[in-house]
């Protein structure tokens, strides 16, 4: 049964990255189609197509690798002039020489042509305002953000935040003396004290010394604070509300500090104090936050993801360092989708109630949506970063050459960058290969 679990999970996650860059996708398809930009093809993942049906002008399909997706937007760039004097001239323009780069950037200008309608095709990219581009280029990260934000929303605000409660799930019998291992009472163990007030399974603590409590951790603090010193708590039973006297029984605790470690004094001593206790051990249960929760989260979490996304190189290269060193690697650092799918099939085969399965599959994919919002704002060229970038420099220059009183800039031609992009690309084919063989031989683990 694991083994289907995990394999369940994995499946979920799967299907839930497809969601996320269908939508993705669609943050681009939508506005694209909105200021009037014919699209070709709209594609969940990459390799052979594995269904397809055409709407109208454009193409939708899956493919079988489903790592990403695209849409084709007619004229992405604009045609270089001496590809326009050729055709104007009823010429065939052919590959140019000079080398690996300068023919994959003619072979991206012939592809780009290819989604053209003749010179004056105004349904295109490159034509449109730079607001309308920067839109259009930023939709599909801003489609993964609102995606996150709906995720930690339905996870906060639907199902709630497991929380220690103030109902009683069970009573100690006895309180066993500091530094004894054993678990079961002795006949010379003092009755532990809420079993001696009288406190059962079920009991509800609505107050502790005459102070209202409404959490776990406020009545424990009470309750620490009052070793040996007799409290007055009311319980609320079956519907009724009644009084007990219970005494804390006062033992000595290590002191910690706020990360839980022990504090030390000068002569590396552990410092220690008496606290009460009452041996209660409280219920957990799921309580719903304010609807601001979500979106809150998700802020949070991008601040996050970005420190480590800036980083990237280097976290890549700390984390695959771990293969040779054999060292753990750090729980915050990037994972590939490979490292992703385990934790999935971990969360779902775990040994908790069904509930806390399905909140850690939606934690973890409004986690991966962050990631992808953050990756692709990068201003780098392929990533949507670097297309914003390209149409904020053509505006730059535009409203230069307005301001000088010079005449309107020819757009910018990102085919000229796409050396730099095949070199980003590789680098990103080269750190992605080295987290998924991380996450294969030296994996993240919940356990």
């Amino acid at each position: 049964m694991e083994v289907i679990a995990f394999v369940v999970g994995v499946v979920l996650l799967v299907v839930g990255l497809a969601v996320s860059i269908a939508l993705h996708e669609l943050g681009h398809l939508w506005p694209a189609k909105a200021f009037g930009v014919r699209v070709g093809q709209y594609m969940i993942g990459f390799g052979p197509t594995l269904f397809s049906r055409r709407r109208g002008e454009t193409e939708y399909g899956v493919k079988a690798i489903p790592l990403g997706g695209y849409i084709s937007m007619a004229g992405m760039y604009p045609p270089s002039p001496k590809e326009q004097a050729a055709r104007a001239a009823g010429e065939r323009t052919g590959r140019a020489g000079g080398g690996f780069f300068a023919t994959m950037v003619q072979d991206a200008r012939a592809a780009n042509d290819e989604t053209l309608d003749g010179d004056g095709d105004s349904r295109v990219f490159y034509r449109l305002p730079v607001w309308k581009r920067v839109v259009i280029m930023l939709g599909g990260p801003v489609m993964n953000l609102l995606f996150a934000v709906f995720l930690f929303a339905l996870l906060f605000s639907g199902i709630g935040v497991q929380t220690a409660t103030t109902t009683v799930a069970s009573v100690s019998e006895c309180v066993i003396p500091a530094g004894e291992e054993r678990t079961t009472c002795a006949a010379s163990d003092p009755a532990a004290p809420a079993a001696a007030a009288g406190i059962e399974p079920g009991d509800v603590v609505v107050e502790v010394a005459g102070q209202p409590v409404e959490t776990f951790a406020e009545m424990t603090s009470l309750i620490r604070s009052s070793p040996g010193e007799p409290l007055t708590l009311v319980v609320e039973r079956d519907g009724e509300q009644r009084s007990v006297r219970l005494t804390p029984a006062s033992v000595e605790q290590p002191v910690v500090d706020d990360l839980g470690d022990a504090v030390t004094d000068a002569d590396g001593d552990v410092v220690t104090e008496k606290v009460g206790i009452a041996g209660i051990r409280q219920e957990s249960a799921y309580v719903r936050q304010p609807i601001w929760t979500g979106p809150q989260t998700a802020v949070e979490n991008v601040g996050a993801v970005a420190g480590i996304i800036w980083q990237l190189p280097v976290k890549v290269w700390e984390t695959g360092a771990t293969l040779i060193t054999g060292e753990e690697r750090d729980p915050n650092g990037p994972l590939s989708v490979v490292g992703a799918g385990v934790l999935a099939g971990e969360v779902a085969s775990a040994e908790a109630p069904v509930l806390n399965r399905v909140a850690g599959l939606l934690s973890l994919l409004a986690s991966l949506n962050i990631a992808l919002f953050v990756f692709n704002l990068l201003p780098l060229l392929p990533l949507d970063g670097g297309h914003v970038v390209v149409a904020l420099w053509d505006g730059i220059k535009r409203a230069w050459a307005k301001i000088t009183n010079r005449p309107p800039p020819k757009p910018v031609d990102a085919t000229k960058l796409v050396p730099v992009t095949f070199v980003v690309f590789i680098a990103l084919v080269v750190m992605g290969g080295v987290l998924i063989l991380t996450d294969i031989v030296n994996p993240l683990s919940l356990f």
